[in-house]
């Protein structure tokens, strides 16, 4: 199946400017064409914007995606590099995510701390 950028775009969540952005830095490959020369995005692009939105998510810089990506057009033979530039980003994301949790803790202790304080749950107070 394809679909012309405007639902590819829909589908991904992506903007039809991101996508063109995308296709310019060398993120994706730029997509096929229909009969008319206009993007005809297929199941697999999908698949890769899916796969590029979370990385981004996640706080990859779009310099290691390019990277990434650069490798992945490489096939087989790079998947030993690849392996280790997720590996080296999910230990950053658990690095990111134990710091959010340390911040999320404060922040609970803060909110207990005024619950005691002024003697109401905030929430309860404002349900």
């Amino acid at each position: 199946m394809t679909y012309a950028i405007a639902e590819a775009a829909h589908r991904s969540g992506l903007s039809i400017d991101t996508l063109r952005y995308y296709e310019r830095i060398e993120l994706i490959d730029p997509p096929a064409r229909d009969s008319s020369g206009r993007r005809a995005y297929s199941d697999d692009d999908l698949a890769w914007l899916g796969f590029l939105t979370r990385l981004r998510t996640t706080g990859m810089p779009i310099k290691l995606m390019r990277e990434y990506a650069r490798l992945r057009g490489q096939g087989i033979a790079s998947v030993g590099q690849r392996k280790r530039i997720l590996q080296q980003h999910r230990d950053d994301v658990r690095a990111r995510i134990d710091e959010l949790r340390a911040c999320l803790g404060i922040l609970d202790y803060k909110i207990e701390n005024y619950d005691r304080i002024t003697g109401i749950d905030v929430q309860e107070a404002t349900a």
